[in-house]
């Protein structure tokens, strides 16, 4: 297999993450990466081991020797990003939320298969190992006829800026709510038949914390909740007939603890040793790219399209628009 030159735009929180993480990966080269600012890509290079720096994305992008795309800035900008990728012939991974609707994310996943070029989206839980071990225990009948689950998601990151500002596209939906609708579409899979919530707003009109309840044609249901105003458990339980199972974080699942109908520990799962969880979804890419295919199998353009829908008909039930939607 072809080792695969990645390049960065944005070099914030996230990104150091992902360069931490990929400079364990022996099928990825930490290869190039931009910021508006040259003095922090050139930092960045130099902290991470990046043979390149940049001080604009477009000049990045003409670098011919960049195999893939890796997107890190805030979610307001990610589609004016993929689209100037797309345009270069670069294939993309794009961290969540995708982009900001399910417009934005259609015009770009049609120019990705017009260039046929690779387009995915870096939501983590979808690409680890844990998602398949889950569904695994549910369908060993451990827990007998799965009907419910509940999920949770926050953390106090009410005075980040990107998440505050409407221009930015701020609020708990698309930075955390992502997570748990993510969860509850990967155990209950996507015939979703009703969907209920309610938010509370900031002074700024962006919702702060959300509840979620969607129920599916086969009558399961799914109440989901997320905020960034409070720390929570961050667990997933998902309910059987015969006892419940909880996922520790859903965010990166740690284990997996199974209860029996007394609520006594049937068994823990532990969850595969990972470099910091990033890893899988860049391993996708690099294998698809290898491939020729030009979509991820753990994330379908599908799948990305279903989840931006699911928040558009949140955010029309909650009157929130972005003020570049409008």
């Amino acid at each position: 297999m072809k080792k695969i030159n990645i390049g960065f735009i944005g070099a914030g929180n996230i990104a150091e993450t992902m360069a931490k993480t990929i400079s364990k990966i022996k099928e990825v080269e930490s290869y190039a990466v931009s910021a508006r600012d040259l003095k922090r890509s050139k930092a960045f290079a130099k902290k991470y081991g990046f043979k390149k720096f940049y001080s604009s994305y477009e000049e990045m992008l003409k670098d011919e020797k960049i195999d893939l795309v890796y997107i890190a800035t805030p979610h307001s900008h990610h589609y004016e990003h993929i689209k100037l990728c797309l345009n270069n012939n670069k294939n993309v991974i794009c961290e969540k939320a995708f982009t900001v609707n399910a417009k934005q994310a259609r015009e770009v996943l049609i120019l990705a298969k017009k260039k046929k070029l690779l387009l995915a989206e870096a939501i983590w839980t979808r690409y680890m190992p844990s998602r398949q071990i889950i569904n695994d225990t549910i369908k060993s009948g451990i827990i007998g006829k799965v009907s419910s689950l509940t999920a949770n998601l926050g953390y106090v990151i009410n005075k980040v800026p990107r998440l505050i500002e409407p221009e930015l596209a701020g609020g708990a939906l698309l930075d955390v709510g992502i997570y748990t609708i993510n969860f509850a579409l990967m155990v209950f899979g996507n015939k979703i038949s009703k969907i209920d919530s309610c938010c509370v707003k900031t002074k700024k009109g962006v919702d702060e914390q959300n509840s979620i309840t969607l129920t599916f044609e086969d009558g399961k249901m799914a109440v989901l909740n997320s905020t960034m105003s409070a720390l929570t458990n961050r667990e997933g339980v998902i309910n059987g007939d015969k006892g419940y199972m909880v996922i520790k974080n859903i965010n990166n699942p740690e284990s997996i603890t199974v209860y029996s109908l007394d609520r006594k520990v049937l068994k823990t799962i532990k969850v595969p040793k990972q470099i910091t969880g990033y890893e899988y979804q860049i391993l996708s890419c690099v294998d698809a790219i290898n491939n020729g295919k030009l979509e991820c199998k753990e994330m379908p353009h599908e799948d990305i399209l279903r989840v931006m829908n699911i928040m558009d008909t949140l955010r029309r039930s909650w009157k929130i628009k972005y003020p570049f939607e409008k």
